[in-house]
């Protein structure tokens, strides 16, 4: 069990009432490393609160803790900035288990106190399940950050290419319409898809972000936004470089950004069916849509020929292959910048 945590990148601390040389014998045996660092009750007495969060960030036994003490380690050990998850199953651990990120209480031999206070109550004891709730939570986050970044970050693309091709040309490059057809494509059912579809969890080292806008999603939805502007740019410049009519521009650049955001979508979840049908779909309405004449000039477009198709096509292919420059990218600016000071 303690392995798979640790694995896992949670780092268990072991709280206990017994002599320090008993519980750092017990959580060796149990897996904890034989150099752990132990702290007793006594010590975290003498201390405030900043203190205790100091004393116990390194620590992996607190051996000699009184029933109120539990909670003022699981309060200092949040005051150290660690998420916890406060294990226990009795009456006396049903304070630090409420005072928890994440109260678990076992059900075998636990209190009804324990029970009560806890987010989460194992029926069989088993703690092994805890290392792989870990990673289901966190391939969940993954799976919510990604539909989240499809939505803001896929219109935030939106919004800067329209922007641009507006400041270009004078003109705004795509309809109202084309504009509610390219959120009905990409941010609907693909979008939906993600949320509920298994993602490979973060490594332990991983920072997920696990604020609202943690600055990981923020990176992705950034990312995203930026991707999705330059393939759909790319297309319109296409279709402005070469012979046609503002209608056909209109309806590359459509083509182009709702491209762009799908092969970002399909990025890293090919192999789900779910995903890849959402996204293929999205993709077939769309060709329906453009080359379809009546419904093509209902949402302002025209149908494309093989070049308009192979300018859309260039698009995606830039879509595809930014995301591992944009990092690159963002470094050089940032020296340019730095040497600019």
């Amino acid at each position: 069990m303690v392995s798979g945590l640790r694995a896992a990148g949670v780092n268990p601390v072991v709280l206990t009432g017994d002599h320090p040389r008993t519980a750092l014998a017990v959580a060796v045996e149990l897996g904890w490393l034989e150099d752990t660092s132990v702290v007793t009750g006594q010590e975290l007495a003498a201390l405030d609160r900043a203190g205790r969060a100091d004393l116990l960030r390194e620590a992996g036994v607190v051996a000699r803790v009184a029933p109120e003490q539990k909670l003022q380690v699981v309060e200092a050990l949040r005051a150290a900035g660690r998420v916890v998850a406060m294990v226990g199953d009795g009456a006396n651990d049903a304070a630090a288990i409420r005072a928890a990120d994440a109260g678990i209480a076992l059900a075998a031999r636990g209190s009804a106190a324990a029970r009560n206070a806890a987010d989460i109550v194992l029926t069989d004891g088993d703690l092994r399940v805890l290392a792989d709730t870990v990673d289901e939570g966190r391939a969940l986050w993954r799976s919510v950050a990604d539909a989240i970044s499809i939505l803001i970050g896929g219109n935030a693309g939106e919004v800067g290419f329209t922007v641009l091709g507006t400041l270009l040309s004078g003109a705004s490059p795509l309809s109202t319409r084309q504009l509610l057809l390219v959120n009905l494509l990409t941010d609907m059912f693909p979008a939906m898809a993600i949320s509920v579809t298994p993602s490979a969890a973060p490594d332990a080292g991983e920072d997920v972000g696990t604020g609202s806008l943690g600055a990981p999603l923020t990176r992705q939805i950034r990312d995203r936004g930026v991707v999705t502007a330059l393939g759909a740019t790319t297309a319109w410049l296409a279709g402005t470089w070469t012979p046609g009519t503002a209608r056909r521009t209109s309806t590359m650049s459509l083509c182009g950004l709702v491209g762009a955001q799908l092969v970002q979508t399909l990025s890293g979840r090919e192999h789900s069916p779910l995903v890849l049908a959402t996204s293929l779909g999205s993709a077939a309405v769309l060709f329906a849509v453009v080359q379809t004449p009546v419904v093509s000039h209902f949402f302002g477009c025209t149908p494309l020929g093989p070049v308009a198709w192979a300018g859309v096509g260039g698009g995606i292919v830039v879509a595809k292959f930014a995301p591992p420059m944009l990092p690159v990218v963002e470094s050089v600016v940032s020296r340019v910048a730095a040497a600019a000071r």
